[in-house]
């Protein structure tokens, strides 16, 4: 009988680095005092850039960071990274690899920028209407006031800080799914409670449009707290490095990197 592999052993390096650094990331903030956590969430977590807390820095190190307020967050991005960054780092290389990684994150980060810009003063009339008097108009006004350096302009600041934060993986995740889907389009993929392998094309087609409905009805009511564009903006920036990557001929038919 053959021993059991061990799965981090057969890890390619880049892989296995972004794993670790996760998994540190969020060990040391699970057992950091939570004045800490809240203080890595101010300069770390990705904010929007008009708020107080932003800085450019945030488009990179959000990606490090995962809720500590359970174990779903972490596992499912660092299980996804495992099950299909390996094939990914084996078909681009090391370099590329890690090179599209942070790309993606980043992506997505510009992604959720430009979705707060166009939100946030909806979100915030949304949330001042129940308890301020007067027409939206009237809020509309008074917000764009407030913005300009007016009256208000610090209780605008505190819901920029406090509202629209962002951590996680999962823009860089999903940029990984992506590739996979174009660069092993035919791999059969097994999904949990479904009882039939699924190619791999069709699964990441799925995925994106699924986020692109819930991102779309979250835009016009309540939300689950997920950054759904950010998953898509890691996609649409995944999609474009490999069309180009594909184009420049560094593909074999879509079967992997040589």
């Amino acid at each position: 009988m053959s021993p059991i592999a061990n799965p981090f052993r057969i890890m390619p390096p880049v892989t296995k680095a972004l794993i670790t650094i996760n998994l540190i990331v969020w060990l040391f903030m699970f057992v950091a005092p939570s004045s800490f956590d809240a203080t890595m969430m101010h300069y770390c977590g990705l904010h929007y850039f008009s708020a107080p807390y932003f800085n450019p820095a945030q488009l990179f190190t959000y990606m490090f960071m995962h809720s500590t307020g359970g174990l779903a967050h972490i596992f499912f991005n660092m299980f996804a990274l495992f099950m299909f960054g390996m094939s990914i780092e084996n078909a681009l290389g090391g370099k590329r690899f890690l090179f599209y990684y942070i790309s993606c994150g980043i992506g997505a980060a510009l992604v959720q920028e430009a979705v707060w810009a166009l939100t946030w003063e909806r979100t915030l009339i949304d949330a001042l209407a129940p308890v301020t008097p007067g027409t939206l108009e009237q809020l509309r006004a008074e917000i764009a006031t407030a913005a300009a350096g007016g009256p208000g302009h610090e209780v605008i600041a505190r819901f920029l800080n406090n509202s629209f934060v962002t951590i996680g993986a999962s823009g860089a995740i999903y940029g990984i799914l992506l590739a996979f889907g174009m660069i092993f389009p035919n791999r059969p993929i097994y999904l949990m409670f479904i009882p039939i392998p699924i190619k791999a094309k069709w699964m990441v087609i799925g995925y994106g449009v699924l986020e692109l409905l819930i991102g779309l009805s979250e835009a016009r009511g309540a939300t689950d707290g997920v950054a759904h564009f950010a998953h898509l903006g890691g996609m649409i920036f995944g999609f474009l490095m490999i069309f180009y990557w594909k184009k420049k001929g560094l593909f074999n038919h879509g079967n992997g990197y040589y």
